[in-house]
């Protein structure tokens, strides 16, 4: 409202009238009174007001797909079912100002529930909904903690239950930022993100994936039910102060099988002692899980990325930036790693997650120069694959855009391969390893190594990836309809992601699924308007031409235009 008060208001009002309102009257809601950019919304079940909420925030999903990221509206969603007070046309009540409260906590894009309204509804909808428990609560002026659900379209299929691996296995939780300043939440990332990285390095752990734990960030949490849902044993939680040049870093190590604490311990040391602050928690945490460490091991996890204090910060902005993931946020990273490799010329990891960036504007169409990007990229992969000989995390963003950008399979290959060997927790490399042998028509070893990627990181914010990369496996082994159920479920995990539509349209046009094909199609070209024919094999570098003729083939019946 402050940058463009007349503009905000016109799309708000655009959105009531397009959606909201609509949804509303559609399961027979009532709308109480607004409350400047807010509604009160009374319904006659909490089933109907589950389903008008999912669908709001479905619908705003796509219309955010389509707007520039500073004209996107989001909204928050509460709802409670309990005892109101009537008062003409308003309402009031602890049933009321519960829903309030919970709208206040939920995040952007979010429907948040109560318990009440769980129990009311779970099993009753015909939607793929999944509910996340997100503990109790003490809501202000209600005077019992409320339990709260996290309201999500789930998977449609199902993965199998997590059981423990058969070695140690432990998440890393997103540490606290105790600075009072938010703008430091990328510095307490950071610290947890290379605390990640060296245990990885530990050939006998088995480490959840940094994108998988981050997804507990900013909740209260049962550190129990945290082991449940990502399958480990063990759990890492804790928390950093920085004030001026001095940091405090303080981390507990919690077997989740029991709830036992193990470990806890406080580090205190300048900024300048950061990485010894992380080394020193590293060894800290390994010694509690196995007292027998290979030396080797250790050795090889205290080696940092970069001993510039400088470019370390600007590499942890890099990276609050990129898993943001639009255009902006992508120019924004960029800008940053090539502030940290101006800074430390032989950073590897910053070259390795600018090739991500690369990779990323690719995938999504966001290339403006098509030709000079694909030079950059190679020019920041084979420094990254220099540099980081032994650095897992460069080798591996490195080698996915020597493959999809710069199409070199094979040095693409040996870099991921060699990533894989250095760090075998690394989520992302096997995620990358399964979309290569899927392009290069592997079928089974991508599905297989996607799987993998899966397991190691179950919550991933990536998941939509993996889905999707398995999804172009089984398109690639003629299997279509696996190809279209696995696009369907990467598309419930991010509905604009255009790459599984794709998937999608075609398969079920070779599957002789027409309508299906074309509805696919209509949303495809909603979101990806440039797309065509001619453009397939830049975006989709098939090693075998069979597999991109069978794509252009299904796509063409579904409705592409040459």
């Amino acid at each position: 409202m402050s940058a463009d008060e007349e503009g905000t208001l016109a799309r708000i009002k655009a959105h009531r009238r397009d959606l909201i309102d609509a949804k509303i009257a559609e399961h027979r809601g009532r709308i109480i009174k607004t409350t400047g950019d807010g509604l009160l919304v009374e319904f006659a079940s909490a089933v109907d007001a589950v389903r008008c909420g999912t669908e709001v925030q479905s619908g705003m999903r796509v219309a955010n797909a389509q707007t520039p990221s500073e004209a996107r509206i989001e909204l928050r969603i509460g709802i409670n079912l309990g005892d109101i007070i009537v008062d003409g046309d308003d309402l009031f009540g602890d049933g009321v100002n519960i829903a309030a409260r919970l709208e206040s906590l939920a995040e952007p894009g979010d429907v948040w529930i109560s318990a009440s309204v769980e129990e009311q509804v779970r099993g009753k909808i015909d939607m793929a909904l999944a509910f996340d428990d997100m503990g109790e609560h003490h809501l202000k002026n209600i005077a019992r903690p409320v339990r709260i659900y996290r309201v999500r379209p789930s998977s449609l299929v199902a993965r199998p239950a997590l059981t423990l691996p058969d070695k140690p296995s432990i998440a890393v939780l997103p540490f606290q930022n105790m600075s009072g300043d938010p703008d430091q939440d990328y510095f307490a990332d950071g610290v947890v993100e290379d605390v990640i990285t060296a245990l990885s390095h530990m050939r006998w752990l088995f480490v959840i994936a940094r994108n998988s734990s981050f997804t507990y960030k900013g909740r209260a949490v049962d550190v129990k039910q945290v082991g449940r849902e990502l399958g480990v044993r063990y759990v890492l939680e804790g928390s950093v102060r920085r004030a001026a040049s001095r940091v405090r870093v303080t981390g507990q190590l919690v077997d989740a099988t029991t709830g036992a604490h193990l470990w806890a311990d406080r580090f205190d040391g300048a900024l300048e002692d950061i990485f010894d602050l992380q080394d020193r928690i590293t060894a800290s945490v390994v010694g509690a899980i196995a007292p027998k460490l290979e030396q080797a091991e250790i050795e090889r996890a205290r080696r940092k990325p970069t001993e510039s204090l400088d470019a370390y910060d600007y590499y942890l902005r890099g990276l609050a930036c990129i898993h943001q993931d639009t255009p902006e946020s992508s120019a924004e990273a960029l800008r940053l790693f090539s502030r940290a490799i101006a800074l430390d010329p032989e950073f590897a990891t910053a070259y390795g997650l600018a090739v991500w960036c690369h990779n990323r504007r690719k995938a999504s169409g966001w290339t403006a120069d098509r030709a000079a990007e694909k030079a950059e990229t190679a020019r920041l992969a084979r420094r990254a694959a220099e540099l980081g000989r032994d650095d897992a995390v460069a080798l591996g963003f490195g080698g996915v855009g020597l493959f999809y950008v710069v199409n070199d399979f094979d040095g693409g290959g040996a870099m991921i391969d060699r990533a894989l060997t250095l760090d075998p927790n690394l989520a992302s490399a096997w995620m990358h390893s399964g979309w290569l042998k899927a392009f290069l028509g592997e079928s089974d070893q991508a599905i297989e190594r996607l799987a993998r990627a899966m397991r190691l990181s179950p919550l991933d914010p990536l998941m939509y990836n993996m889905c999707g990369g398995t999804a172009l496996a089984h398109f690639v082994a003629g299997r279509y309809d696996e190809a279209a159920s696995w696009a369907e479920q990467a598309l419930h995990e991010r509905q604009d992601y255009v790459s599984a539509l794709r998937w999608l349209a075609a398969s079920r046009a070779l599957a002789g699924r027409l309508d299906e094909a074309g509805a696919a199609m209509a949303r495809l070209r909603l979101l990806d308007p440039r797309l065509s024919i001619s453009d397939l094999a830049y975006r989709n570098p098939f090693r075998r031409p069979d597999d991109l003729a069978r794509l252009a083939d299904g796509l063409r019946k579904a409705g592409l235009p040459e």
